[in-house]
């Protein structure tokens, strides 16, 4: 893998590894009432990245996080170089708030790997193969084909990942992306509009970042319908985040990890503040239709 970024967080150093290939998405096991008061995070590191650091990452392919346990932290600047390709064996993986997360231990062991490796060489052959192909930004894993469940209005927009979205050189633009909806606020059906008004916090997610995109107003009627009933509209969220649900499309029991579908769906940026145009940067759902009865 090839080490991208290094950085310091709260006294935890953090590696930033990536080979081009996209990590298996993990099963979300937080509740949705969890998005309250302990929302997901959007990155896994304490502090999140600057813009100018996103800027420098690939857009294309999962950046591994990677931590140092007590016995190897002090050794760990010494470790890792970044624009550097190394081999790793024994690296103990895990998921934390939905993301996978490597930590390095007193048993891993690695090298320092040549740019003309064959494996390395390898990696870079298909990498660019995929940028190439006209689905090579869709996630690996909505293949052979996206959930059916939405319909976009801009289906001859090119598909784009969250990072090419976050680190997009325009302020406002407008986007097609393959995205999984991993959370949202309020999680109640019956919350979702206020006054008559769409109100939702969305959290997507795709193999190269996690945003928040906002649903409101009018993009709501056109994603859930006109002011559905509660039990339609709670189908309808239980489709797009993947909850259990029995034959009769009741939730089954909390406990159950979700795996929300991979689907389209059409996001715009734009910002708040004319003062702190890229401080203010939001994302907005719109021009999306869930199709489910």
């Amino acid at each position: 893998m090839k080490v991208i970024h290094v950085q310091e967080f709260k006294g935890e150093l953090m590696g930033f590894l990536w080979d081009g290939t996209d990590a298996h998405p993990s099963s979300i096991s937080s509740r949705l009432e969890d998005e309250k008061n302990n929302p997901l995070p959007l990155q896994p590191e304490q502090l999140h990245l600057s813009r100018g650091i996103l800027s420098t990452f690939p857009t294309l392919g999962t950046v591994l996080r990677v931590v140092f346990d007590q016995g190897t932290k002090e050794h760990g600047l010494h470790l890792l170089h970044i624009g550097k390709w190394m081999k790793f064996i024994n690296v103990y993986c895990d998921v934390n708030g939905g993301f996978w997360r490597g930590v390095f231990t007193s048993s891993t062991k690695f090298r320092y790997t040549h740019d003309k490796d064959r494996l390395v060489l390898e990696r870079q052959r298909l990498y660019n193969e995929r940028e190439g192909l006209k689905f090579g930004r869709n996630p690996y894993w909505s293949f052979p084909q996206t959930s059916p469940i939405t319909e976009v209005n801009y289906k001859d927009l090119p598909v784009v990942t969250l990072m090419d979205i976050l680190t997009y050189p325009e302020v406002t633009a407008r986007f097609l992306c393959v995205v999984r909806v991993v959370a949202m606020y309020p999680w109640q059906a019956k919350d979702f509009s206020f006054n008559g008004i769409y109100r939702v916090r969305l959290t997507l997610e795709d193999a190269t970042a996690r945003i928040h995109a906002y649903l409101y107003g009018k993009d709501g009627i056109k994603l859930f319908g006109d002011q559905p009933a509660i039990d339609v509209l709670t189908r309808k969220r239980n489709a797009l985040l993947g909850v259990a649900t029995n034959d009769d499309g009741k939730q089954v029991e909390d406990g159950i990890a979700r795996n929300p579908p991979w689907l389209q769906c059409c996001l715009k940026s734009y910002y708040l503040d004319k003062s702190d145009i890229w401080g203010s940067r939001h994302y907005r759902l719109y021009d999306t239709r869930l199709v489910v009865d």
